[in-house]
């Protein structure tokens, strides 16, 4: 298939998260066309299971969406080019304050491809231990444990709405049902 092609691109910000860029496109259909695109590092988030079978999640304050989301632990790659594994395990650690043994990538998924190039990497993480969190000076949240079944089916319903903590969950809820040796 056919790509795009960009023409011309301005950046307009220039943040501590993202950036923003116009650009001009022309795209496979001969169009032209005026996008603004938010161009974000990237991201790893990881659906940590205990021992004994509970999801560790986070409810964290969200201001984007006016309250609290529950989610799996996440955050965005600290430099360009950080192994996203590395990003998930600091993350459990600092957000949920659990260190794992074993992490199993998930695959990865764009966020929101409409208007964002942002990708976050989806791990499952065992074999945990009790850590020291270490939130950062926004974050606000507090830690929940829920068993994995409830968690798959408040994914399923409709009860957590964040879309990297659903696609993490399910994932992770396959990933441990296949036998060991198919991992």
């Amino acid at each position: 298939m056919e790509r795009g092609e960009v023409r011309s691109k301005r950046r307009v910000h220039d943040g501590r998260v993202v950036r923003l860029d116009v650009e001009q496109v022309t795209l496979p259909n001969g169009r032209e066309v005026e996008l603004e695109i938010v161009r974000h590092v990237g991201a790893a988030a990881v659906a940590a299971v205990d021992g004994a079978g509970n999801l560790v999640l986070v409810r964290q304050y969200r201001h984007a969406t006016g309250g609290y989301l529950l989610e799996v632990p996440a955050g965005k790659l600290d430099v360009p080019g950080e192994p996203p594994e590395a990003c998930a395990l600091r993350e459990l650690e600092e957000e949920a304050g659990q260190r794992a043994a074993r992490l199993e990538a998930l695959g990865w998924i764009w966020t929101t491809p409409g208007f964002t190039d942002e990708k976050i990497w989806l791990y499952l993480a065992t074999g945990l231990s009790a850590a020291e969190q270490d939130l950062q000076h926004d974050e606000v949240l507090s830690v929940e444990r829920i068993a994995l079944g409830q968690a798959v089916r408040m994914a399923l319903s409709g009860e957590i709405v964040d879309a990297k903590s659903v696609v993490a969950i399910l994932r992770a809820a396959a990933a441990l049902d296949r036998p060991a040796q198919a991992r």
